[in-house]
């Protein structure tokens, strides 16, 4: 396994994430277990979770992922050699279960942090991240914007005011956005550096075969600006496994959960084969070259692995020792072109 810092820190993470979301749901206490029994003998020292998890959210299964984790952590006594990371639900998806108002207001930020300690079995978060931003924007399926969320009030300063308590009182290391886009990433960077408040160290996307679309934009500020990309959904919800080219197969997480139409589509559908011929003619697995090229992006500080069986989460960490090459990234690329971000 290899290894870098998140950026601005010494914080050292494995370039492969243990992603979390199926314990509870697709996954039991003890298959959960076994899966961080496996990722950290395999290196990974990196773990992601969040407050909602697991998917598909529901208030029956809340926060039933971050106490697993929480009670592996403990039976394990590996707290300290593992980065952990969460994410506090953001307004706006019909969650007020979670609880009431669902925003990033002191109060709410408070209780989310001190729900996850408990819920973790821990004292401390490495890395605590917005799910998605306070305001209404484009994101899970939306490609632009058509216009903007005139009801929100601006509150960068007041968040990071916040969490900057937070990380004076030891209750978390560092901070990252999810579902973010260029506007938000840069205004978060502005006010920290305005004020001297803590500054956003990574940025959870998708970043996929299907869904490039982080390198419009976002991208450059990654690289310029020093916040790493945690990449999720890498095999777009297993879909760029290829196991789904001829129908969705019915005990997958796309087949348990239809609302999740991101990834199938028919031009993904066309996509995804076409990267599956490139693929195995180049003896290698769609899984292989799919995390491979994840991987291998110079913006990318981790890619974040999921599974429901200890069989694909074996085959997943494998894949992080292929490297791809030149041609083939060129190859890829052309596709890309063809069939630009069928997934976004």
């Amino acid at each position: 396994m290899n290894y870098t810092f998140l950026p601005n820190t010494d914080t050292k993470v494995s370039k492969a994430c243990l992603g979390t979301m199926t314990f509870g749901e697709q996954n039991s206490e003890s298959e959960a277990h076994s899966q961080l029994d496996y990722a950290t003998e395999r290196g990974i020292n990196f773990i992601d979770t969040a407050e909602m998890y697991p998917i598909a959210a529901r208030e029956a299964t809340l926060g039933s992922t971050e106490r697993f984790i929480g009670s592996w952590l403990k039976k394990s006594g590996k707290r300290d050699e593992l980065v952990l990371a969460t994410k506090i639900a953001g307004p706006n998806r019909g969650m007020g279960y979670i609880r009431n108002p669902l925003d990033f207001s002191k109060k709410s930020i408070h209780e989310a942090v001190n729900l996850s300690l408990k819920n973790l079995q821990t004292d401390y978060i490495d890395l605590y991240q917005m799910h998605w931003p306070e305001r209404v924007m484009n994101m899970f399926g939306q490609r632009g914007v058509s216009k903007i969320d005139t009801q929100w009030q601006e509150n960068f300063f007041e968040v990071l005011s916040v969490y900057d308590g937070l990380i004076k009182e030891g209750k978390i290391k560092h901070i990252g956005v999810s579902n973010e886009n260029p506007y938000g990433v840069m205004k978060f960077i502005s006010e920290s550096e305005k004020h001297n408040l803590p500054r956003i160290v990574t940025i959870q996307n998708p970043f996929s075969l299907l869904n490039r679309l982080y390198e419009v934009g976002l991208s450059e500020i990654g690289m310029r600006e020093h916040v790493g990309l945690l990449a999720y959904s890498p095999l777009a919800f297993s879909f760029l496994t290829g196991k789904h080219l001829n129908g969705i197969q019915s005990n997958s997480r796309l087949g348990l959960f239809p609302q999740f139409t991101r990834y199938s589509n028919e031009n993904c559908r066309k996509a995804t084969l076409l990267y599956k011929e490139l693929a195995e003619s180049n003896g290698i697995t769609l899984t292989q070259m799919a995390l491979a090229f994840v991987n291998q992006q110079d913006f990318v500080t981790s890619t974040i692995i999921g599974a429901t069986t200890l069989e694909q989460l074996q085959e997943n960490i494998a894949a992080f020792d292929t490297v791809l090459s030149p041609e083939i990234i060129a190859k890829i690329n052309k596709i890309q072109e063809l069939i630009p971000n069928p997934a976004p």
